[in-house]
């Protein structure tokens, strides 16, 4: 019965996303916060966007320094009414057709205004303003209909992923009951007029709240083996990702409620890349490795399991670090740069399209993680060094890499060897899941790692010069041997389980 019940499922789904605007391409854009204490002009935040080839942003407000300065750009902008004038907007119609007149008459057709966003989060962070949340939604847009702009721009409200409950399996997700008197209402006006549920999805804070339930590679969107993947009871649906499961839960929210043609624009998404004490997985490799999945997730107009190719367009939080941001930390760390203008870490993008010009897949680095087994790690080693066949000379005694004579400090240079000695393809840092990709290159003094290209020129990548794994002269701990086996058999296992499901 359960089978069943899930190919009925998957069969509708199918009809379904036929009605989700499936010919539109997936787009990424970014949010521009300004809590900065030196924030750019409005001129060199457009350079920026320019020189980045970000043409997709969303605004917090309406600025109108901001709004001239990405007139005759082409640039597509999504302005928002802040929430502390929502609540006038929402009880007048007059205030509303002012709000517009002012913010977006003013400035169209110059300014490529596409989208509008009433408030940000209302319902979870401004409860006493979600009676007028959709009072505020139907005023603007009929001021947009009046000067005949409502084809052209969209309405919609930002809505945080904590409305959904009970969001895995996504299949049995629902919204908060207690706001159906808003969310009813709002989904019948997004869908009279063809908009969007705008939905903010954050893995990180996911991650964060599991305690340890939800892995940090399901939340980076790294590569899982078929038997770590999240598989849907009720539907059958495997699940590779967090973004993915939030997403399709507020899908089987929404169509518990009757409405199944309001495709998802997620507005705001990203991963912070500094934190305090208590947040240690807010690193800069981490954020990296995030919005650069995110990207290449997006813009490969994947889609997602219950809607595969269905545009999901997704704006990246954010393009700077704000540095006056209450909170935490991470609060201050989720840009992609700093105010002025140097990017914070450097993202690997080949194959996502133009959009973000730094571009670095060629300096990317694969290294023990510090935390992993050490068993492990010396197993992993042994194997690179033998039946990897990397040239691990250099971390002999004497040589350029043998200090700091450590099992993490040997292995991370022999995992960066075979990494790029295979092209850096899929799956080649992983090593039984104690190595990670990095964009900080570990090459110190005259210790040269293979991914520094540019620094050593070049690596060996000839199996006439691989060290047999039970080889002293390997560059290799002697006691690393002893677990070799276990780990061959366990990568072993992983190929034949590999080339199976995807071969």
């Amino acid at each position: 019965m359960r089978s069943s019940m899930g190919s009925l499922l998957l069969l509708l789904s199918l009809l379904v996303a036929s009605a989700l605007s499936a010919n539109e391409e997936a787009f990424v854009g970014v949010n521009i916060g300004t809590d900065i204490s030196d924030m750019p002009s409005p001129t060199q935040v457009v350079a920026l966007l320019k020189a980045q080839q970000i043409h997709h942003v969303r605004l917090f407000d309406a600025d109108q320094a901001m709004l001239l300065a990405l007139a005759n750009t082409r640039i597509r902008v999504t302005v928002s009414v802040p929430n502390d004038q929502l609540l006038g907007i929402g009880q007048s119609n007059s205030t509303a057709a002012n709000w517009v007149a002012r913010n977006i008459l003013s400035h169209v057709p110059a300014t490529n205004i596409t989208a509008i966003a009433i408030g940000s989060e209302v319902l979870t962070t401004l409860p006493n303003a979600a009676p007028v949340l959709v009072s505020a939604m139907k005023f603007i847009h009929s001021a947009l209909v009046a000067a005949n702009l409502d084809s052209k721009i969209k309405v919609s409200a930002p809505h945080s992923s904590s409305i959904v409950l009970d969001s895995f399996p996504p299949s049995q997700a629902f919204f908060n009951r207690s706001l159906d008197p808003v969310m009813v209402p709002l989904l019948k006006f997004l869908q009279s007029t063809g908009s969007y549920l705008m939905l903010n999805v954050y893995p990180y804070y996911d991650y964060m709240k599991s305690d340890g339930v939800i892995p940090l590679d399901y939340a980076l969107f790294r590569p899982l083996p078929p038997n770590k993947e999240a598989v849907d009871p009720n539907t059958l649906l495997h699940y590779t990702n967090v973004f993915d499961a939030v997403v399709d839960a507020a899908y089987f929210s929404m169509s518990y409620l009757n409405f199944t043609n309001i495709p998802i624009m997620v507005t705001e998404s990203g991963w912070p890349s500094k934190g305090d004490s208590s947040e240690p997985d807010a690193t800069l490799d981490n954020a990296n490795t995030y919005n650069s999945n995110l990207i290449k997730h997006v813009r490969n107009n994947t889609g997602t399991p219950k809607h595969p190719g269905i545009a999901v367009s997704t704006y990246i939080y954010e393009l700077y670090n704000e540095d006056l941001r209450p909170g935490s930390i991470s609060e201050k760390n989720w840009g992609l740069f700093d105010s002025s203008g140097m990017s914070v870490y450097t993202l690997h993008l080949t194959g996502s399209g133009t959009v973000l010009a730094n571009d670095t897949t060629n300096q990317t680095y694969c290294v023990a993680k510090e935390n992993a087994e050490k068993k492990m790690v010396q197993a992993a080693l042994d194997w690179a060094c033998g039946p990897g066949k990397v040239d691990c000379t250099p971390l002999l005694q004497e040589n350029p890499c043998y200090e700091p004579n450590t099992v993490i400090a040997h292995a991370s240079y022999a995992f960066d060897a075979y990494y790029h000695k295979m092209g850096m393809a899929d799956g080649t840092c992983d090593f039984n899941g104690v190595a990670t990709v990095t964009t900080s290159d570990p090459s110190n003094g005259s210790c040269i790692y293979p991914g520094s290209g540019g620094r050593n020129g070049t690596f060996t990548n000839s199996s006439s010069n691989a060290l047999s794994t039970n080889s002293t002269s390997a560059g290799c701990h002697s006691q690393y041997s002893q677990d070799v086996r276990i780990f061959l058999s366990s990568l072993i296992v992983g190929l034949i389980i590999w080339t199976a499901v995807f071969l």
